[in-house]
């Protein structure tokens, strides 16, 4: 009879539950849930498919690339450049020598562009406007990945589940944050971009971006590019995995893209 008892408690605590639960993306966000974020696409734009895409930022409205070489792509080159949004052409300003680095994601911040490299653990310091080299600095994670800023800090991924924080002055780590998806640690945090408060970062080897909470780590928010991806592979068999998001603040603009990747694509968030 207990048993029968506990059951229909059960029963009733979850109609209730369903009956009083979230009607509200805060509410989602709250109750530890993470929201489907819907997007819109709202341009196509070309891209140098010989491009292993590592970085991507919008600077003066201008959007800066930066990519790899990948041992078995004996074209593939380490840039950083200024991407023409017409042609798909990278300008480039910077390139590494790819017999000792494999270039990875970028930041500005304070007018200084920080690119890490892969395996070297190892980053340059360039002027943001001549892209003249001013320095470089060194960092305790095994590689590096992706990179972005707050305007205060840098922010880098390392493949793992961990986000770094770092002083722009010392380059030494303020603090870290472990991203999580319904409480279990979540690998493999690609490229960054820091957009109105959160952290978005395309999952490696995914169609996925998710939105990081950087005061916990917590993923709020998932966004399905699947469609995009599939839009890509119809018109370039060679597209590799997703990478790469910049978002223009003042445009209120979000672009992403692929490795070797024909196209770039303009998208809008779901307000």
């Amino acid at each position: 009879m207990k048993i029968k008892i506990i059951i229909c408690a059960v029963l009733l605590a979850g109609l209730q539950s369903c009956q009083n639960g979230p009607k509200s993306t805060e509410q989602v966000v709250t109750t530890n849930s993470i929201a489907a974020i819907d997007f819109k696409l709202k341009a196509i734009l070309p891209h140098d498919s010989t491009l292993f895409t590592e970085g991507l930022l919008v600077y003066n409205g201008e959007l800066i690339e930066s990519t790899g070489s990948p041992d078995d792509m004996q074209k593939a080159r380490s840039l950083i450049g200024k991407m023409d949004l017409k042609t798909g052409k990278l300008d480039i300003k910077v390139e590494l020598d790819r017999s000792k680095y494999f270039g990875e994601g970028i930041a500005i911040l304070n007018n200084k562009l920080y690119q890490l490299t892969y395996k070297n653990r190892e980053g340059f310091i360039y002027d943001a406007t001549t892209f003249k080299k001013l320095g470089g600095f060194k960092y305790n994670n095994l590689e590096g990945w992706g990179m972005t800023t707050d305007g205060k800090q840098l922010i880098m991924s390392d493949g793992t589940s961990v986000i770094t924080f770092l002083d722009p002055q010392s380059l030494l780590p303020v603090k870290t944050i472990n991203v999580t998806k319904y409480g279990q640690s979540e690998n493999m945090i690609n490229e960054l971009e820091y957009i109105n408060g959160f952290i978005y970062a395309n999952i490696w080897l995914s169609n996925f971006i998710v939105k990081i909470d950087p005061s916990n780590g917590k993923i709020v928010g998932r966004i399905d590019l699947g469609s995009i991806f599939t839009m890509e592979r119809s018109k370039n068999i060679l597209g590799a995995e997703m990478n790469g998001i910049a978002f223009d603040a003042k445009a209120d603009k979000v672009y992403i893209t692929g490795k070797l990747w024909k196209h770039i694509y303009e998208i809008e968030f779901a307000k």
